[in-house]
Formats: structure tokens, C-alpha cells, sequence
């Protein structure tokens, strides 16, 4: 660990309304105090109510970043989002195992809040045979994780269930997000293939939700970083997200962005 700085990479796509991807990940570790550092995968053109253009850049370029990066500042954490396409999953897997990311958080990313397919369909199996099996944390909404599974997950039970069949993939631990599901209260489950967690809020009446899981998963690197363990961060992430949420200005005219740094202004 640097006794400096904590240092955060995301490997992710841009999101050039500011409210996702790479953007919010480096919100989100500047308001947490860790260093960011970004490796693009792609360029998307979005706002609040539309992905409007994408385009995935090359492995070359990927991995560039990401040895140049590593080689010369070093990282602490890594998260991942947007990926895209297969052989961008298994380039990443790869480049893991070159650099021993021994705290990475996967954000399965699939579907934009507009609606848009992030995530080939032909890419599902090497998320799960090659990215999740070497994640510490993956953190998927309800339908994300039922995309992984490969069946319905209709109830609590089947979500604790599920949770257990994600972490068989590989992962160390998984957190099934609850925002997808129903109810008063958002309530997020994590596993680590023997205990379960829950963590618990109200559920916040608003359309401010463009870039909730990057930035949850991005607080969760963030306080890995850090030193915490994975309880503590997603505990930690939880509750920054929620705030971030309250704060949000409430800006476009679709699904708006939060307001990451709701702790320094408002």
C-alpha cells in the first residue's frame, strides 16, 4: 500500500454528459481522497436521456494505458465498468493476471439507465468465465445478476441463492444489489460464499440515478484503497451513494447524474 496516497484505477468507458463511467469514477475517488487513474475502453456519446453514439477502442490502446499506468504509479484498487465487447473482457482478464490486482471490483455493466446495451451479448460467458473469477468484489443489479445466473431471480430466497452461484464463478465476494427491486427500503446483499451482510436505506423518490452502480462500485475501490476491508467498504459505499443521490441537482431532462462531492458543497 502507498503510504502517500491511496491510488484507484478504472477501467471503464466515457460518459461525456459526466455522469458515468470513467467520469464518475474519478468523481467519486477524488471526493474519497484516493488518486485516480483511467483506462478508457470506450467513447460514448450520452446525456441524460440517451447513449447516442459508442465506439470501443483498440486492446492495444487499452492495455497501454493500463501498463502505463501501473508500471510507473502503481495502483491500490481496480474497478472495472464498461467493457463492451469479449475480447475486451478477456484483454482485461488478462492484464489482471500481468499486474496482480489483488483488489479488483467488477461492475458488470450491461445496460445504460437509457436503455442502451453496453454489453454484447456474446460477451456474457467470458464475463463469467474469465473477468468474475478474478474479481475480490462484483457488485450487479437485480437484472444484471440474473443475466450472470442464467434464470429468473424472483424472491429473497433466490437472491441469496443466486449470490451463492456468482461467488462459485470465482469471485471472493459479490454484492446483489437491491435498487432494481421493489420495496421501501433498497437493500443490498453481500456474500462471500459462507456469510451474508445486508445493508439497508430508504428508497429515494427521483430520476437523479445516472451512474449509481459506477458509483457505488467506484466507493467501494475508493475504500479499498484505502486500507478497509470489504465489509467496511461496502458499508462506506453505501451510504456515500445514498447521499450522493439526495444531493443531486437534478440536472437534464432524463435519468440525471449525482452529486459526488455533496460532502465539500452543496
Amino acid at each position: 500500500m502507498n503510504a502517500v496516497r491511496p491510488r484507484a484505477l478504472t477501467i471503464a468507458g466515457s460518459d461525456s454528459g459526466g455522469g458515468a463511467g470513467v467520469q464518475a469514477d474519478m468523481k467519486t475517488f477524488g471526493a474519497l481522497g484516493v488518486f485516480g487513474m483511467t483506462a478508457i475502453t470506450a467513447i460514448t456519446a450520452q446525456n441524460t436521456r440517451a447513449v447516442i453514439a459508442a465506439e470501443i477502442l483498440s486492446s492495444e490502446l487499452i492495455a497501454a494505458q493500463v501498463d502505463a499506468v501501473v508500471e510507473d504509479i502503481g495502483v491500490d484498487a481496480v474497478k472495472t465498468g464498461m467493457l463492451g465487447t469479449a475480447p475486451t473482457i478477456d484483454l482485461v482478464a488478462g492484464l489482471a493476471d500481468r499486474h496482480a490486482f489483488s483488489r479488483l471490483v467488477v461492475d458488470p455493466v450491461m445496460v445504460a439507465k437509457s436503455g442502451a446495451r453496453l454489453l454484447a451479448e456474446d460477451a456474457v460467458s467470458a464475463l463469467r468465465g474469465r473477468l468474475i473469477p478474478r474479481a475480490l468484489v462484483v457488485t450487479p443489479n437485480h437484472p444484471e445478476a440474473e443475466v450472470i445466473v442464467g434464470h429468473p431471480i424472483d424472491s429473497d430466497d433466490a437472491v441469496h441463492a443466486a449470490a451463492g452461484e456468482i461467488v462459485r464463478l470465482g469471485a471472493r465476494w459479490v454484492v446483489m444489489k437491491g435498487g432494481h427491486r421493489g420495496g421501501d427500503e433498497v437493500v443490498d446483499l453481500l456474500h462471500d460464499g459462507d456469510r451474508f451482510w445486508e445493508f439497508r436505506d430508504r428508497r429515494i423518490p427521483t430520476t437523479s440515478t445516472h451512474g449509481t452502480g459506477c458509483t457505488f462500485a467506484a466507493a467501494i475501490a475508493a475504500r479499498l484503497a484505502h486500507g478497509d476491508d470489504v465489509p467496511d467498504a461496502v458499508a462506506f459505499a453505501k451510504t456515500y451513494l445514498h447521499e450522493a443521490i439526495v444531493a443531486a441537482w437534478g440536472l437534464g431532462h432524463g435519468h440525471g447524474p449525482l452529486h459526488h462531492y455533496h460532502r465539500w458543497y452543496r
